[in-house]
């Protein structure tokens, strides 16, 4: 299969967004903040990008298992499938129980939850590393004789569901709560307060977590987030922020041993002698706020548009990227994961940033042609290449003489 559902369920997501943004308008509720929306859609991207390389090898050893070792073999009935979409299901609950009870593990799925907004473009945004700590959790199916390729189509499928309820405009749902996943019940997931840290992890299926005791009504709506804001917008930066923390911690502690329990140890474990456990604490409601950034109009235009060029060229790349040798992907997941960097980083005003855009700018046209030639991409790559520079170069001129005088460290 050349292009999973959640691919071809592009365009069907940002439908739904603009749908929800209709809902704002009309609502007069404030469910989005621009450099919020694009950190998150990057977030998407790099996750997309980086599942090209990743996801490989996690269905190959799917497949080996399965093909080497299964112990069963089915009759692809009603049957097969009710008990893959439950074993399916079920191996996702742990899966990302665990990622948020193992420390290690939470570094690749913190990401999902560092916006401290609450809305479908959440949904979107993905680890670039959370595969590596969760494929295991799958494996059994493997062994129990379900084919690789509608493990991965119900895999896919159960994460395509649980695009709708990163909503605040639905509220409960009566019955409907006690046997699915809810928008209400996965706010409560996405809550930073203490009462509400680590439950309801079900994908589709809200009976495991009520089975399993991780189950929390939805009381006052929560505060979003994670207990130590990035404040940051940058997407790379977003994928190994907590690593980066993971290893200032390890720095302080003295013995092997507690090192090897800090890396599987719940989020927040520290030995006794370095002060214990960090429990999260209270939000103060009264003096929270969310990070910001100043921006004028001008420049959230114009990075507006060069995302939603990213976003376009981004979702062209996943549509045919099976026409692409395996170096071209990796040449093109640098350049697009540079872009959206760069869109993020502008709205923090930081120094290089104004030059990593002037390099972007002049060196993407240059390395797109020069790729064109050599690789003998289509011929059409030129026009592009000459008409991104011909809008970006005079518009981000006339926007840098703004901008220059704004930077900040």
């Amino acid at each position: 299969m050349d292009l999973n559902p959640i691919v071809l369920s592009i365009p069907v997501f940002f439908i739904l967004i603009g749908v929800e943004l209709v809902a704002e308008r009309i609502t007069h509720r404030k469910l989005y903040r621009l450099p919020d929306a694009i950190a998150n859609l990057s977030c998407g991207i790099t996750s997309q990008l980086s599942g090209l390389f990743l996801k490989i090898f996690a269905i190959g050893v799917y497949e080996i298992l399965h093909h080497n070792f299964n112990l069963f073999t089915w009759e692809r009935n009603w049957l097969y499938w009710l008990m893959l979409f439950l074993l399916a299901d079920l191996a996702y609950y742990w899966a990302h129980r665990k990622s948020h009870e193992i420390n290690l593990f939470w570094g690749g799925h913190v990401v999902h939850h560092q916006s401290e907004e609450y809305n479908l473009s959440v949904a979107l945004r993905q680890s670039s590393l959370q595969v590596i700590w969760t494929f295991a959790f799958s494996l059994p199916l493997a062994f129990l004789g379900f084919q690789t390729f509608d493990f991965a189509l119900m895999s896919a499928l159960i994460t395509l569901y649980q695009f709708w309820i990163h909503t605040e405009t639905i509220n409960k749902m009566g019955w409907f709560e006690y046997i699915f996943n809810t928008p209400s019940h996965h706010r409560v997931h996405h809550g930073r307060d203490p009462k509400y840290i680590d439950k309801n992890h079900a994908g589709t299926l809200i009976i495991w977590d009520r089975l399993f005791g991780t189950f929390q009504e939805e009381e006052e709506r929560p505060t979003y987030g994670i207990t130590k804001p990035i404040n940051s917008w940058n997407a790379v930066f977003a994928n190994f922020s907590h690593y980066v923390e993971m290893g200032k911690d390890l720095k302080r502690i003295p013995n092997l041993a507690d090192k090897v329990k800090y890396l599987f140890a719940k989020p927040g474990w520290l030995p006794e002698y370095l002060g214990g456990y960090r429990a999260a604490p209270e939000v103060d409601k009264a003096h929270y706020r969310k990070y910001e950034t100043d921006s004028t109009l001008s420049l959230s235009l114009y990075v507006l548009f060069q995302f939603t060029l990213c976003l376009v060229g981004t979702a062209w790349f996943l549509f045919k990227q099976s026409q692409f040798m395996l170096g071209e992907k990796a040449i093109i997941t640098v350049l697009i994961s540079f872009t959206v960097v760069i869109c993020g980083v502008l709205f923090e005003n930081r120094p290089w940033v104004k030059w990593a855009e002037w390099f972007r700018i002049i060196g993407y046209p240059v390395a797109l042609i020069t790729l064109t030639y050599l690789l003998d991409w289509p011929a059409w790559f030129y026009y592009v290449a000459a008409g991104f520079m011909a809008v970006s170069l005079p518009w981000y001129y006339a926007l840098a003489k703004d901008y220059a005088g704004k930077s900040r460290v």
